[in-house]
C-alpha cells in the first residue's frame, strides 16, 4: 500500500481529534447528572442548577479550560426521542402577512385568492405560490397585483417597495421579499421569547422558504404552557369598554330575536340572578326569562358589573360568537355601537350555586369603530417586569415610550372623567379591564393585573419583552416525548448496539479467524471516528440514528468481506499471500465492486437526508457519515494490520477450520429455475397488489394528519373499549395495544384542522376526562398531559401532524422514492455502460419495494406492532433500496469482469458462475445484517420496530431479487445478437 504513513499519519491524528470532540461530551454528561442528583427529580432546580454554572471552568486541559457552556455547545445532542421534551413545527401565517402587507385589501380577487391558495395549496408548495398562481387564475389579467388597492398602497410604496407601474413579475418579487423579511422577524421573536424560557439547549430553526419554524425544547415538560408561549401573537392592545348599562338593550333585543330561531335548540338551566337579568326584567321572573326560553341569557352563569357583561362557561363561547356575529344580531346595535367589539376575558374559576369550582369566563364590549383599530397599540411598550400589585397578587408592569406615555395619559384621563374602563388586550384576550380613579396617568407606566399565577406573569412579560408576531404563528406539528420514554429509548439502542457490535465480531472471527479481528479492530476505530465526527458537526443523536450507527455495524463489514472473498479466490489460484492481498485491494479486484455497491447506497441515503425531516434526518446522516467512515476504515485501517501481519512473515488464510470448505464448490443453476423465480414472483406481486387496493395501509398520521397519543395505563386495559369511549367524544377515534398490554397507541383527528393552543389544550383535556376511569384517584390533569422525571403512567408521547405538512411529507415520500430509483438506475447504466444492467436493478427494487408493501397490507391488522405508514417507512424502504443495490452491483461486477477476461463458457454459464462465485459474500453479509437487524428488533424497542421490521424483510427480499431476478432480467433483455457475440469470444474453438 503506497503512503502507508501518511495514512497512518491522518489515521491516528483523525483518532485523537475524535477522541478530543467526544471528551466534551463525556464532561457534559457527567455535569448534568451532577445537576439531576442535585435536584432531586425538581427540573426546575436543575435548570437553575446549570445555569448557575454556565461560566463556571469544569473541563480543564491543562494547555486551555473550558467552561460548562462552552462544554455543552461541543458536545453530541440528544433528541428528543432520547433526551425527552417538546418539539414543534410552526407555521407562521403568510395569509396575515399578505392581508397587512395590502392594507386589508378589500379586492374580491385579492380576497377570492387568498382563500383558493388555503384550499388548493398543493403539497411541497408555498403558500405565496399559491396564492399568485389563484390569483393569476382569479385575475385573468384583469387586475394586477401592483393595483392601488392591493400591494400598491401607501405602506408599500418609495424606495424598495411597489408603485403602480410595477410588472406582476416585479411585484412577486417585491413581496417574496417582505414575506421572507416578516418570517425572519417571526424568528427573532420566538428565539428571544425560547431564550428566556429556561431550557437548555432550545434548537429554533427555519426550513427552507415555506415560512416554518422548527422548535426544539429538550426536557421541556409544561405542554400547555409551551404551546401558548409559542403561539402567542403578542398583539397588545388598549380598548376602552362599554359598561353593562350600556350594552344590556341590545343583549335582551338579541336575546329576543334569537328566540325566533333558536328557541328549540336552547339547553334548559336555570338564569343566575345577576345583575344583567335584573336589569333586561327590573327584577321579576316573568315569562321572558323564564328558564329554557332565553338563548342568550340562559348561557349566563355568573354576575357581571362594570365592563363585565356576565360570565360564561367556556364551552359556550363558540356559540355566543356565532350569535354576537350574526348580520340579523348585529343590525341592532344603534348607532356607534354598530362597531363594538365583542371579547372574552382570561379563563378564571368561580362557585356555582353549589359551592362547587367551575370554569368561566367573562364577556366584553370594546368600544370598536369603522377601521376596527384599537385606542392604543402595544407597538409603545418598551419594557415589561413580572411583579406583584398593590395586594400582593402576580402582575406586570408595563413601561411605554415618549409618544405612548403621552397617549397613556390622554387615554386614562378620558376614563377617569368619563368614569369608564380601558381593557387591556392581548390577542384578542382582556386580561383586565381596570377604572381609572385618580386622574390621568403620565410617564407612561401601566400594569396588568388579574387571576394570575407567578408563572404566567413570568411568560407574559417575556413574549411583551420580545415584541410580537408580524403574524400568527400555528402549531401544523408537534411532538411531546417524556423523559422516562426517552430514557427507555437510550437503553433500548444501548443494548441493541452492544449485542449487535458482540455478534457480527464473533461471527467475522469464526469466518474469517485472524483477519476478522483486524476487521473487528477497524470496526472499532470506525465507531471511533463516527461519533468523533458526529460530535464535531454538531449532530443529533436520535433513536433513528442509533438505528443507523447499529446497521453500520453490520455493513462496516461488508467491504472486509468484500476484499477478504477475493483473497481466497487469489489464494486458490495459486498465488502468494503478498500479491494476493495486492490483487484484492486493486480495482481490478474487490474496489470496483465496493466503489459501485456504496456510491449506489451513498446516493439513496442523499435522497434520504434531502427528503428527509427530523429523526428520519438524522437517520440519513449517521447512515451517510457511517458508509464514508467504514470505507475508510475497511480499506485503509485493516490494510494497515494485514500489511504488518505480512511484514511479520505470518501465515493469514482468511479462513478457520469452521469455514474452510463452506461456499468453496458452490454450483447452482440460478438461471435454470428462472421461469419458477419469475412464477413466484409474480403471484407475490399480483397478491402485494390486489391487497394494496382491496385492504389498502395503515397510513399514519404523517401521511394523512392527526393526533397520536401514546398512553400508559396501570393495569390492562381493553384497546376496544378505549376507542368507544373516545369515539364519543372525538367522533372518530383509534386505539391499538402498543408494546406492553398496559400501553395504547391512540390516533384521532379530532379539531387537527384547528391552529391555536386552545384546540390542543381542549383535546388534552378531554382525553383526560375520558380516560382517568382507568386510573386510580389522585392523576391530576397536570400529570396525565405533562411530562416529569419518572413519570410511569398518562401520555408519554403525544404528537400532532397538522394536514398541509402531512401532504408535504406524502409528497416527499414519493418524490424520495422515485428519485432514488432515478438515480441508481442513471448510474448503473454510466457504470456498466449497459441499459440492462439498470433495467435488471430497477426490476429487482420495484420487486422488493411491491413486496414489502404486500407485506404491510396484508398484516397490518393482525400483527402485534404497529405497521403504519410514515416517514419511518419511508426511510426503510431507502434503506432496502440501498442494500438491495449492495447484492445486485456485487453480482453484476462479477458478470462484467468475466465477460471482459477469459472465462470460458455460453452467455447463460458465465452468469451463473458469477452468481456462484459471489456467493460467500452475498450470504456472509446479508447474514449479518439479518443478525443485526434481528437484534433491534427484539430490543430496539417498540417505537422503531415497525420500521425495523420493513428492513428485514426488505433485506431477505433483495438477497433474493438479486439473485433470481436482477441477474435472470439482465440475462433476458440482452439481445440474441449480443449473446452469439459474447459466447464467440468464451466458448472454447
Amino acid at each position: 500500500m503506497q503512503n502507508k504513513g501518511l495514512i497512518k499519519f491522518f489515521a491516528i491524528l483523525f483518532a485523537l481529534v475524535s477522541i478530543y470532540q467526544l471528551s466534551f461530551t463525556f464532561i457534559s454528561s457527567k455535569v448534568e447528572s451532577d445537576a439531576k442528583s442535585f435536584a432531586g427529580g425538581n427540573p426546575e432546580k436543575e435548570v437553575k442548577y446549570l445555569d448557575s454554572i454556565g461560566k463556571e471552568k469544569v473541563f480543564n486541559l491543562g494547555f486551555t479550560d473550558f467552561t460548562f457552556n462552552e462544554v455543552k455547545d461541543k458536545q453530541i445532542n440528544k433528541g428528543l426521542d432520547l433526551e425527552g421534551g417538546i418539539n414543534v413545527i410552526l407555521q407562521i401565517s403568510v395569509k396575515d402577512i399578505l392581508k397587512g402587507l395590502s392594507n386589508n385589501s378589500k379586492n374580491p380577487i385579492f380576497n377570492k385568492s387568498l382563500a383558493d391558495a388555503t384550499a388548493n395549496q398543493k403539497g411541497n408548495q408555498t403558500y405565496i405560490d399559491a396564492f399568485f398562481e389563484a390569483f393569476e387564475s382569479n385575475s385573468n389579467g384583469t387586475v394586477k397585483l401592483a393595483s392601488p388597492d392591493i400591494f400598491a398602497n401607501r405602506s408599500l410604496q418609495g424606495e424598495g417597495g411597489v408603485d403602480f407601474q410595477m410588472t406582476d413579475a416585479e411585484v412577486k418579487k417585491v413581496i417574496k421579499r417582505k414575506v421572507d423579511e416578516s418570517v425572519e422577524s417571526a424568528f427573532g421573536v420566538l428565539r428571544k421569547r425560547i431564550d428566556k424560557f429556561g431550557v437548555t439547549q432550545p434548537n429554533i430553526q427555519k426550513l427552507g422558504e415555506s415560512g416554518r419554524i422548527l422548535v426544539e425544547l429538550p426536557g421541556a415538560k409544561d405542554v400547555d404552557r409551551i404551546k401558548k408561549l409559542l403561539q402567542s401573537t403578542a398583539q397588545l392592545e388598549f380598548w376602552e369598554t362599554y359598561k353593562i348599562e350600556e350594552i344590556g338593550n341590545f343583549l335582551m333585543a338579541a336575546n329576543e330575536s334569537l328566540k325566533k330561531t333558536e328557541i328549540n335548540k336552547v339547553e334548559t338551566k336555570a338564569v343566575e340572578k345577576d345583575s344583567l337579568s335584573a336589569l333586561l326584567t327590573d327584577g321579576k321572573d316573568s315569562a321572558a326569562t323564564k328558564k329554557g326560553n332565553n338563548p342568550l341569557l340562559d348561557k349566563i352563569i355568573g354576575q357581571g358589573g362594570g365592563p363585565v357583561l356576565g360570565l360564561f362557561s367556556p364551552k359556550d363561547t363558540a356559540v355566543v360568537n356565532g350569535y354576537l356575529k350574526r348580520a340579523d344580531i348585529r343590525i341592532l346595535l344603534a348607532g356607534d355601537q354598530r362597531y363594538a367589539k365583542f371579547v372574552w376575558g382570561k379563563p378564571m374559576t368561580i362557585k356555582d350555586a353549589k359551592a362547587k369550582d367551575i370554569d368561566a369566563v367573562e364577556l366584553y364590549a370594546l368600544k370598536g369603530n369603522r377601521d376596527n383599530v384599537p385606542a392604543m397599540g402595544g407597538g409603545v411598550v418598551t419594557d415589561a417586569k413580572d411583579t406583584f400589585d398593590q395586594l400582593g397578587k402576580p402582575a406586570v408592569s408595563m413601561q411605554m415610550n415618549g409618544q405612548g406615555a403621552k397617549a397613556w395619559e390622554e387615554l386614562t384621563g378620558r376614563a377617569y372623567t368619563q368614569k369608564s374602563n380601558i381593557a387591556i388586550v392581548l390577542d384578542d384576550v382582556v386580561y383586565s379591564a381596570p377604572g381609572v380613579s385618580s386622574g390621568p396617568i403620565s410617564g407612561g407606566r401601566s400594569e396588568i393585573s388579574g387571576a394570575f399565577d407567578v408563572t404566567e406573569t413570568k411568560d407574559l412579560a417575556n413574549v411583551l419583552r420580545a415584541g410580537k408576531l408580524p403574524a400568527a404563528a400555528d402549531i401544523v406539528q408537534s411532538e411531546v416525548v417524556g423523559p422516562s420514554l426517552g430514557q427507555e429509548a437510550i437503553d433500548n439502542g444501548t443494548n441493541s448496539a452492544l449485542i449487535g457490535l458482540l455478534l457480527v465480531s464473533l461471527w467475522m472471527m469464526i469466518y474469517y479467524g485472524k483477519a476478522g479481528w483486524y476487521a473487528n479492530l477497524a470496526l472499532a476505530v470506525n465507531l471511533l471516528f463516527l461519533f468523533g465526527i458526529l460530535a464535531s458537526i454538531g449532530a443529533v443523536l436520535t433513536l433513528p440514528g442509533i438505528a443507523g450507527i447499529v446497521l453500520t455495524m453490520g455493513t462496516a463489514v461488508d467491504a472486509n468481506i468484500i476484499i477478504y472473498e477475493r483473497a481466497k479466490e487469489e489464494l486458490r489460484a495459486g498465488k502468494t499471500l503478498e500479491e494476493a492481498i495486492k490483487t484484492s485491494y486493486s480495482w481490478r479486484g474487490a474496489m470496483s465492486s465496493i466503489t459501485d455497491a456504496n456510491v449506489t447506497h451513498i446516493l439513496t441515503g442523499a435522497v434520504l437526508f434531502i427528503f428527509g425531516s427530523g429523526p428520519i434526518k438524522g437517520f440519513a446522516t449517521t447512515l451517510l457519515i457511517g458508509i464514508v467512515t467504514s470505507l475508510f476504515t475497511s480499506i485503509f485501517i485493516a490494510r494497515i494490520f494485514i500489511d504488518w501481519n505480512i511484514s511479520k512473515k505470518n501465515d493469514l488464510t482468511f479462513v478457520t477450520k469452521f469455514s474452510k470448505n463452506m461456499f468453496n464448490n458452490f454450483h447452482f443453476d440460478f438461471l435454470g429455475v428462472k421461469k419458477w423465480t419469475y412464477l413466484f414472483s409474480s403471484i407475490v406481486v399480483v397478491i402485494s397488489v390486489i391487497s394494496l387496493a382491496t385492504n389498502g395501509l395503515d397510513e399514519g398520521v404523517d401521511f394523512v394528519g392527526g393526533r397520536t397519543f401514546q398512553v400508559r395505563f396501570e393495569k390492562p386495559v381493553e384497546a376496544e373499549t378505549v376507542k368507544e369511549e373516545l369515539t364519543k367524544v372525538f367522533g372518530s377515534a383509534e386505539a391499538k395495544v402498543f408494546g406492553k398490554d398496559n400501553q395504547l397507541k391512540i390516533t384521532t383527528k379530532y379539531k387537527v384542522h384547528e391552529a391555536g393552543s386552545a384546540a390542543d389544550e381542549e383535546v388534552n383535556k378531554l382525553l383526560y376526562e375520558n380516560l382517568k376511569k382507568h386510573y386510580s384517584a389522585g392523576l391530576t390533569y397536570d400529570k396525565f398531559v405533562n411530562a416529569y422525571d419518572g413519570k410511569k403512567f398518562g401520555v408519554v408521547l403525544a404528537s400532532k401532524v397538522g394536514p398541509t405538512v402531512a401532504e408535504d411529507i406524502k409528497t416527499n415520500a414519493y418524490w424520495a422514492v422515485l428519485g432514488a430509483m432515478v438515480l441508481v438506475f442513471l448510474y448503473l447504466m454510466i457504470s456498466f455502460r449497459r441499459w440492462q444492467y439498470s433495467l435488471g436493478a430497477i426490476a429487482a427494487i420495484a420487486h422488493d419495494v411491491i413486496f414489502v408493501l404486500g407485506i404491510y397490507s396484508l398484516c397490518y391488522k393482525f400483527m402485534p406492532f404497529g405497521m403504519e405508514i410514515d416517514q419511518h417507512f419511508i426511510a426503510a424502504i431507502l434503506t432496502v433500496i440501498g442494500y438491495s443495490m449492495n447484492d445486485t452491483v456485487i453480482v453484476f461486477d462479477r458478470v462484467r469482469e468475466f465477460l471482459a477476461g477469459k472465462t470460458k463458457g455460453s452467455f447463460a454459464e458465465i452468469v451463473n458462475q458469477s452468481i456462484n462465485t459471489t456467493m460467500s459474500r452475498t450470504i456472509n453479509t446479508s447474514l449479518t445484517m439479518i443478525v443485526v437487524l434481528l437484534i433491534m428488533f427484539v430490543f430496539g424497542g417498540e417505537s422503531i420496530r415497525g420500521f425495523i421490521f420493513a428492513m428485514l424483510v426488505g433485506i431477505i427480499v433483495g438477497t433474493y431479487s438479486s439473485l433470481f431476478i436482477a441477474t435472470p432480467v439482465l440475462v433476458d433483455t440482452i439481445s440474441r445478437e449480443d449473446k452469439n457475440l459474447i459466447e464467440k469470444q468464451h466458448l472454447e474453438v
